[in-house]
Formats: C-alpha cells, sequence, structure tokens
C-alpha cells in the first residue's frame, strides 16, 4: 500500500474448453432439470438416489465442463429451476460474462462434506458446504489458483441444484459485476468491464513489465493480470476486507504464497477506477511499476519482512527514470527536512498503519532510504539486498545484511542517509 506524489499528488498501495481458448458462449435458454446423478446400483436396476456429496460433485462437475465449452443450456441444468428469477437471471448473465474470460483451466472443487443447512424455501434438504473455484487465467498463472464461493445448494425429489451463491465465505470475481472487457498483451491481460480504462492500461502494461524485469531480473513469470473494477463494491470483493479502498490507487494482491517453495498463486494488480481515472500516464506507469515490483518479489518476501524495504524497494522501480523530480515524489519528507532535520531512524512497520500525511511521510522516506541505498550499492547490489532483507522478520538479521551490504552500522546508516537528504532537499 503506498501514497505516491507525482505532479498532480496521487495515492498508489502496496498490499487479488480448449487450453487457452476463450470460455465460449451459447445463446439464452430456459433452465430445464438436469439428468439425475445415480449410484453404481442404479446401474444394477435399484435406482438409488446418490448421496448429496455424490450428487453435488456431479453437479459441479457438470457445471464446470459447460463452462469450459460454452454450454449455456448445460449449465442452466446446475440452477435451482424454483430459485427466485432475479437468481435465475443472473445466472444467465454470469455465463455470458464468462464467454469473454480466456482461461486454461475452470473447476469447481467440493472440499469436505461439512457445511451448513441455509433455508431454502420448498426445499426438501439443503447444504452449504465448503465449495473452491479452481481457475487458471491463459498465459497469467502458471499455475492454478482457488478462492472458496458461498454455494448453497437444494434438494427438490431425487435432483440437486445451486439454490444461491451468496452463502458464507462468498468471493467473487469480475465476472459477477458484468460484462468483462479483456486485453490479452505480450506480457498479461487488463480485464474490466469499461474499455476505455482497460485499453488505457493495455497500452502501458508491456513496458512497465520491462522496467520491473529489468531491475530485479527475469526470474519471474513476467506476466500480469490486472483488474480495472467498476465500482467500490466490486474493488473491496476483489482485494478484500484489510483494504481501505477508498483512499487506494491501487493494490497488489496474491490468493496463497509460499516463500519456501517461492510460489504465488493467484497475483493480481488491481485499480481504484475512482483514482485511476485522475492519473496521468506518468502516475498511471509510476503506479503500475510499483505494484508489478511486488508481484515479481512476491515469492521472495516473507509476510513479516520490513516494511521500509517491501515499499520503498517498489517506489524506486516505479519512479526510476519516470522523470518526477525528488521533490515531487516526496514533498512531506522535503518539508520535514527543513522544519526538524533528517529523520534520526528508518521507518517502522507502525508507521505505515498512520494516515493522512504521517503515512506518506513513512513511504516517502522508505522511497528516500531505498534510492540513497541504490546510489550507495548499485542497483544488481540492491536487489541483492532486498532479497536477504526481505526474506526475514528478524530485525538482527535486516541489521546483519545492512552491515555486510554497506558496512555501515544501522546508525552509522541512517547518518549516511540524513547527510544524502540534506544535500537533495537543503
Amino acid at each position: 500500500m503506498r501514497p505516491v506524489h507525482a505532479p498532480g499528488v496521487f495515492r498508489a498501495w502496496l498490499a487479488v474448453a480448449a487450453a487457452g481458448a476463450v470460455l465460449a458462449g451459447v445463446s439464452s435458454i430456459s433452465l430445464p432439470s438436469p439428468e439425475l446423478p445415480r449410484t453404481a446400483s442404479a446401474r444394477a436396476g435399484f435406482a438409488v438416489p446418490a448421496t448429496p456429496d455424490v450428487a453435488v460433485r456431479g453437479l459441479l462437475d457438470r457445471r464446470a465442463a459447460a463452462v469450459r465449452v460454452g454450454d449455456e443450456a448445460a449449465f442452466a441444468t446446475t440452477v435451482d429451476p424454483e430459485s427466485p428469477p432475479d437468481f435465475q437471471r443472473r445466472q444467465h448473465e454470469l455465463f455470458r460474462n464468462l464467454t469473454t474470460i480466456p482461461a486454461t483451466e475452470w473447476t469447481y472443487e467440493l472440499v469436505g462434506t461439512a457445511g451448513a443447512r441455509p433455508p431454502v424455501p420448498a426445499a426438501d434438504e439443503t447444504w452449504a458446504p465448503r465449495v473452491v473455484l479452481r481457475y487458471a487465467l491463459t498465459d497469467v498463472d502458471s499455475v492454478p489458483t482457488q478462492r472458496t464461493l458461498g454455494y448453497v445448494f437444494a434438494r427438490r425429489g431425487d435432483s440437486w441444484y445451486l439454490a444461491d451463491d451468496a452463502g458464507p465465505g462468498v468471493w467473487r470475481g469480475p465476472w459477477d459485476f458484468g460484462r468483462c472487457h479483456v486485453r490479452r498483451t505480450a506480457t498479461g491481460m487488463v480485464i474490466g468491464h469499461d474499455p476505455e480504462p482497460v485499453e488505457r492500461v493495455s497500452r502501458l502494461l508491456d513496458a512497465a513489465v520491462a522496467d520491473v524485469t529489468e531491475i530485479w531480473g527475469p526470474g519471474w513469470p513476467q506476466s500480469v493480470g490486472v483488474l480495472v473494477p467498476a465500482s467500490q463494491e466490486e474493488l473491496r470483493s476483489l482485494v478484500g476486507p484489510e483494504f481501505a479502498v477508498d483512499g487506494i490507487a491501487a493494490v497488489a494482491v496474491a490468493d496463497r504464497v509460499d516463500t519456501g517453495a517461492r510460489r504465488a498463486e493467484g497475483q493480481r494488480v488491481v485499480l481504484n477506477p475512482k483514482a485511476a481515472d485522475r492519473l496521468s500516464d506518468v502516475a498511471l506507469r509510476v503506479v503500475l511499476r510499483h505494484e508489478i515490483t511486488h508481484v515479481a518479489a512476491r515469492a521472495d518476501t516473507a509476510a513479516e519482512a520490513p516494511m521500509w524495504m517491501l515499499e520503498g524497494f517498489a517506489d524506486y522501480v516505479g519512479y526510476r527514470e519516470s522523470g518526477v523530480a525528488p521533490k515531487d515524489i516526496a514533498p512531506d519528507l522535503a518539508r520535514r527536512i527543513h522544519e526538524a532535520g533528517p529523520p534520526a531512524k528508518l521507518p517502522e512497520d507502525g508507521d505505515f498503519h498512520q494516515a493522512g500525511r504521517r503515512l506518506d511521510l513513512a513511504y516517502q522516506q522508505s522511497w528516500s532510504v531505498v534510492s540513497h541505498l541504490a546510489d550507495r550499492l548499485g542497483e544488481r547490489r540492491l536487489v541483492d539486498l532486498y532479497r536477504r532483507v526481505a526474506a526475514t522478520d528478524s530485525p538482527a538479521e535486516v541489521d546483519g545484511a545492512l552491515r555486510e551490504a554497506t558496512g555501515l552500522t544501522k546508525a552509522q546508516l541512517v547518518a549516511d542517509w540524513g547527510a544524502g537528504l540534506r544535500r537533495t532537499f537543503g
């Protein structure tokens, strides 16, 4: 999460069928009843209904297959024909929205047999087990990611149907919020609803990925999925409740990270449409480079690594060769130096949980200290230092890495940084 300053001050934040084919679609139809799943006993002449878990797994398999091959009629058979008309309509819209999404994998999986029994009008039985969507965006996700859905199933007679999708643990993707406009580039994919911002971001994406790779190196997938939601509700769904979405311009999110295996799943850069619309092209490039840096470095970054390095490094890459002057990148820091002198310590993690100018100052200080390290070490050694510092949550190991790289104690480094700040902003 990061406040970024450029001409026109703005914010950017950290912290989200056949293989390769677009999910195809067909025309709208009515909702017929599905073929009833049967157990092995049925083949022997005993028409025994499938158990709930077997029936629901079969339903989910048919639903996923319908999405992959573009069969809306088959998709419709999984929907409760006695559910509210608005739910049935939204299910048809969801199917059509998915037809524009390029995906190499799309499956629904039932996880376990536990689950609540929420009420569904006139249903003989209900079940809300844990169901996950496993999917991979074409040329973006090297491995599939998964998200928990809020599915509620209802049995009517011997047949099970999807009766609701707003149960506990609900997650919604861009396709749940309307028809998607998708633009693929050489290094990723941009998904949104309004063509204009999608096309604008897509024109900048390849260069931003190349700029990040120039610093970080080629040891990351070099492909990025960017989401451009159309509303604050959609933004909140995509990034999760931990972010104050009204104050962000962009956020880089991941579904899960395993630094031991150097694996990150479901990484996305999510733009805030309200903020992004106000950004100049220069500012938007900075935001994209900042967030894509987090994507590139995610698999090497521990959850509790020091924020000053994580955000300062992303800002360094974001502003590198942008033409934005230091006084415009860090106006609050410049003011602080003139009024009270240079900082006496590196920014602490708690500083990044403040608000307003105190938060701005933390990010500006982080950018400036990482820029100072780049000047002192060079970019190759700066990246090596980032990998060491970001891999640990131990202050002692961070201090040791800084001393080994710079030849200075932390106190000496802070003093050296402060002298550089006086020269820059004095």
